[in-house]
């Protein structure tokens, strides 16, 4: 909690800058409470200190220059560093297995959303790394699934304003589920905004 208290600070104080350098640093591994970040800069948003579209762009390219690191580390150091020094970035033998095999059934949809899963997003990016796939066809993936990610959170954000924190005690309380409704949610209500935009 006194983490994630001095990280909100750092963003209300940096506010672009922060976001930035703590995605990158968060996906490298450090404790960065990702979800927190970014419901917390939706609800900046949401009081006019920052603008909703540069947030989400920011926060994209943080979140990019994080996975390009780790994606590189993968590619060069390979599996031996990561067992090594894993545990000091929070990436544990036991989370680095259940990565490896949900990598190697879901690939592509795992670089995707994994973003969405805690514990996974800091793993696919040096797994990609290590099995020596495509950077291009790499990155191509996992922008289109931290777009995703940086929208609905900042959304959400903006969204619930002062009640920003909710969606942090989701996360923590129902992981995956959470997520996944999380993400269900805010499906629903680009899909209701955009109807509602076409029979004006």
């Amino acid at each position: 909690m006194f983490m994630e208290q001095n990280i909100l600070h750092f963003i209300q104080q940096f506010e672009y800058i922060g976001i930035f350098l703590a995605l990158a640093l968060g996906i490298l591994g450090l404790p960065i409470p990702d979800e927190a970040l970014m419901t917390f800069a939706g609800y900046l948003v949401y009081k006019n200190m920052m603008s909703y579209f540069l947030t989400i762009f920011i926060s994209s390219i943080g979140a990019l220059t994080g996975i390009t690191i780790s994606y590189w580390i993968g590619r060069r150091f390979g599996l031996p560093l990561i067992t090594k020094f894993g545990p000091k970035l929070r990436i544990t033998e036991d989370k680095l297995l259940k990565t490896q095999g949900l990598f190697q059934k879901y690939g592509t949809l795992l670089i995707v959303f994994g973003y969405f899963i805690p514990g996974i997003r800091h793993i696919t990016a040096y797994l990609a790394g290590i099995s020596s796939m495509s950077f291009k066809k790499y990155v191509t993936l996992a922008y289109a699934g931290i777009m995703i990610w940086c929208v609905t959170f900042v959304t959400l954000g903006r969204e619930l304003g002062k009640r920003w924190m909710i969606v942090d005690e989701y996360v923590h309380r129902f992981a995956i589920d959470g997520i996944l409704l999380i993400l269900f949610i805010a499906i629903i209500y680009f899909i209701i905004v955009k109807t509602k935009k076409t029979y004006r």
